[in-house]
């Protein structure tokens, strides 16, 4: 659909230089500018008309001295003047209307605080003889000097330092859990759950400790799979909400 949609835009730019015409394209967004909205009428002053796609995208053949409006739910948007229009390839609109789907798409956001992975590494960095820590055991070593290979004294005494090699083993398994702790933090966090699902806010601190996924499952999981996993927890949470909430009204409480 995808390719066919960007042929359809090309033949309009070859049609346009043809005759004169233009082609304008871009997305249409509801209120919260996150959330793209399909079957939205895309129409010109002279007559040209589109819908959005499931992706919210148009592209309508216009003149330069033509203007485009969106209509949706026989709401329309003002016209905006093709000549007015700075960037005709992405010329995006958000309209007066909140649409409620599974997933938003997300507009570019730049980040200027640190990011989980400048975090661990620098806790990898911080804590290296920790987590290069491996337990001693017989080696051979060959002399610079002579060629002549022998056993590798430093790690045959490390076998019989018994406490240290235990709480070196120890102190490199917390980190790891930590570091794997924060990880989940970092992907299964409020501000994700609070945009993807309709949890009451009041409520997310209780979801969020109940359904708490394993590393291992953030870890192998794919985007979609994940955002997944976090709606359908979301509607099991929620329907047990309601049912405590029937049966604290049947009890009077």
């Amino acid at each position: 659909m995808y390719k066919a949609y960007i042929l359809h835009f090309f033949l309009l730019l070859i049609a346009g230089n043809s005759f004169g015409q233009l082609a304008v394209s871009g997305t249409v967004y509801d209120s919260t500018r996150t959330i793209p909205v399909k079957n939205v009428l895309v129409k010109s002053k002279t007559g040209n008309h589109t819908i959005t796609d499931s992706l919210g995208r148009y592209t309508i053949v216009v003149t330069k001295n033509d203007s485009i409006g969106f209509v949706y739910r026989n709401k329309a948007t003002p016209e905006f003047a093709v000549s007015d229009i700075a960037n005709r390839n992405n010329f995006d609109v958000a309209i007066q209307v909140r649409v409620y789907g599974k997933f938003k798409t997300l507009k570019e956001v730049t980040i200027t605080s640190k990011t989980y992975k400048e975090d661990s590494i620098e806790n990898r960095e911080d804590y290296a003889d920790i987590f290069n820590y491996h337990r001693p055991g017989v080696q051979t070593s060959t002399s610079a000097y002579s060629g002549n290979t022998g056993i590798d004294l430093d790690e045959l005494i490390g076998m019989f330092q018994f406490r240290r090699n235990k709480e070196m083993h120890m102190m490199q398994n917390r980190l790891i859990e930590e570091e794997q702790d924060k990880y989940v933090d970092y992907k299964f966090n409020k501000r994700l759950i609070e945009r993807i699902t309709t949890i009451d806010s009041t409520q997310v601190d209780v979801f969020m400790k109940r359904y708490r996924p394993s590393y291992e499952f953030v870890q192998g999981s794919s985007t979609m799979d994940f955002y997944q996993y976090i709606l359908d927890a979301s509607y099991e949470f929620k329907g047990e909400t309601s049912k405590l909430d029937s049966l604290k009204l049947l009890s009077g409480n």
